[in-house]
């Protein structure tokens, strides 16, 4: 089972207070697509390993790039010089040539010596030898991406960290504002700590706007989100912001706005056809959608009734048409996005 968003917060925290602590383990490896966690794990780790007296003899920080598995188990198997463990932390563990390696020394550890393997937005091979020597001996965090949907929550609860409430609004906006990177939210969340009034206990929309930059790279989830809640505004909004990128495809984005009018049309089907759905049924309409997500299609339907989504579904065909070279005149792809939203709302 994929652990949560909470599960990685908890064991980073065990990690560092332990670290603060005195007490390491062997071998750590951190990883996963999210840097934000492994990161912060990484810095306790180094902090607290070697004393400042014995950095200089017993700590090696090196790049995966630069080094061979040859030269970390060297390293690693020397004994520390005035000091009770030596440090060796590979960072960029992902760009090793022949990591697998490895296995050889972390199969049997020293126990004088904590070796930390941290990966960039990358994870090791779960298949392979040396992960499940590590799974065995290792402590391993693997920290994935945060989802659109949770950062709203994630936010309330990094300001709760720090002894503030954020109003529900401020949340969502700054989720709008700064996308789903953690090390992004932090940096945002210190700004406006620094700039809040002495004894302020709580953060409003206001101090969001002030403080924050609209840094967001937008992406389709928020644009069918928009258009699901019948944000005008929004959906406009990012829809030029994703027109305007030099990555943006048409048939990628059709294809996305598609799936989802096609889950409310289903989802509709479903509730005029059965008075009192069971969770299954939903789960069947909605496939993909987690449950606590169930209510934003509930709100979809008072916008998009079954004839109207099957009118959107027969636009975005149209459109899919145009976006692959059809009858789109000189449009670009960026307007024809705006024009398809556009013309979405006004259905």
């Amino acid at each position: 089972m994929a652990k949560t968003r909470t599960d990685v917060a908890a064991q980073s925290r065990t990690i560092i207070e332990d670290a603060r602590k005195g007490i390491f383990s062997p071998l750590y490896l951190l990883m996963g697509d999210e840097p934000y966690y492994p990161d912060l794990v990484c810095q306790a780790i180094i902090d607290n390993c070697v004393d400042e007296f014995g950095k200089d003899f017993n700590e090696q920080i090196c790049y995966g790039l630069d080094v061979t598995p040859e030269q970390v188990i060297t390293a690693a198997r020397e004994f520390p010089m005035m000091s009770d463990r030596r440090l060796i932390v590979v960072r960029d563990a992902q760009l090793m040539t022949g990591i697998e390696k490895l296995d050889v020394y972390c199969s049997n550890p020293l126990d004088t010596t904590v070796l930390v393997l941290l990966f960039r937005k990358a994870g090791l091979d779960r298949r392979k030898s040396l992960y499940k020597t590590l799974s065995k001996n290792a402590v391993v965090l693997d920290s994935p991406c945060l989802r659109d949907y949770e950062v709203a929550g994630w936010v309330s609860s990094f300001f709760a960290s720090r002894g503030l409430n954020i109003d529900g609004n401020a949340a969502a906006l700054m989720a709008e504002s700064t996308g789903t990177d953690l090390g992004t939210i932090v940096a945002e969340t210190d700004k406006i700590c620094r700039n809040l009034p002495q004894g302020t206990s709580s953060v409003s929309v206001a101090d969001v706007e002030k403080n924050v930059g609209v840094s967001k790279r937008f992406s389709v989830f928020e644009l069918n989100k928009a258009l699901s809640l019948h944000d005008a505004q929004s959906a406009l909004r990012i829809a030029a912001y994703l027109g305007d990128s030099a990555k943006f495809a048409m048939p990628q984005a059709v294809s996305a706005l598609f799936l989802q009018f096609n889950r409310i049309l289903k989802y509709g089907a479903l509730l005029s056809s059965v008075q009192r759905p069971s969770a299954e049924d939903k789960a069947r309409a909605l496939a993909g959608v987690p449950p606590f997500l169930y209510r934003e299609y509930d709100t979809a339907l008072r916008y998009y009734p079954p004839a109207k989504a099957a009118a959107v579904i027969s636009l975005l065909c149209h459109y899919d048409y145009l976006g692959k070279g059809g009858d789109g005149g000189q449009a670009t792809p960026g307007e024809l996005l705006t024009e398809l939203v556009a013309k979405i709302l006004n259905i």
